[in-house]
């Protein structure tokens, strides 16, 4: 029987995350299942060997105890995504089953733990917030993280788009940074648990590795990817 990865839906470049994903990744071994909140196809979480939670719009503020006006607020929130992806990740948790978050899904794993977010990160998007393209920059990689033994390197160019984030004043008790920007804003680019103890894999970014400039040759993309894919191979339901 064929392993498969859910991705959560997002009204925001979904097939960039599922064309992630090639046919020599994924072989005779794996398929992809898309996982919406549209659909609200819940009876298929169980089907699953991992998760990938994507990027898109701002998590709705109540989910963090966040401001209800601020800049670059949406015209609209989705609470019906927000309430399917947190029980995509409850469910990742209840039955150990390996995550990969993007982008909104970084933060909102940061928020599921009992973090939150800055609803707007300032004066830092000028450096993070995509406007006609992403922006690129560098992150500084913590040498004892999960992050360095995929990756192998201190330093690393990454994509950005975003303008939520989170930092250590907002970050869970549950998780930590593994990875900063490296410019004066100090925001995080990347989670990971505290404690693994028990814990099925679970890696979460604040770039967007599936549309990253030359990403099957940076490490940044392709060795998460190559990570995950080991993960989800390795999961037993």
């Amino acid at each position: 029987m064929k392993k498969k990865i859910g991705i959560s839906y997002t009204e925001t470049n979904f097939q960039n995350y599922w064309n992630w994903f090639t046919n020599a990744d994924l072989g005779d071994e794996i398929e992809l299942i898309k996982l919406s909140f549209e659909k609200n196809n819940l009876e298929d979480l169980q089907e699953c060997d991992g998760f990938l939670l994507t990027g898109g719009i701002d998590v709705e503020p109540s989910y963090y105890d966040g401001p209800k006006n601020y800049p670059y607020k949406p015209a609209q929130f989705l609470p019906e995504r927000d309430h399917f992806e947190k029980l995509i990740y409850e469910y990742s948790q209840a039955h150990k089953v390996p995550v990969l978050g993007i982008c909104r899904g970084m933060q909102y794993i940061n928020i599921l733990e009992g973090g939150k977010v800055l609803a707007d990160i300032g004066g830092a998007n000028e450096i993070h917030k995509k406007q006609t393209m992403d922006k690129v920059h560098h992150v500084k990689i913590g040498h004892n993280s999960m992050l360095y033994a995929i990756i192998g390197l201190e330093k690393g160019l990454v994509n950005s788009a975003h303008h939520q984030g989170v930092t250590n004043n907002t970050l869970s008790n549950n998780l930590i940074a593994n990875s900063y920007s490296l410019t004066s804003d100090q925001l995080i680019e990347g989670l990971e648990f505290k404690d693994k103890t028990d814990k099925s894999f679970m890696l979460a970014v604040q770039w967007h590795p599936e549309r990253m400039k030359e990403k099957e040759v940076n490490p940044l993309s392709q060795k998460i990817k190559e990570r995950f894919i080991e993960e989800v191979k390795k999961h037993k339901k």
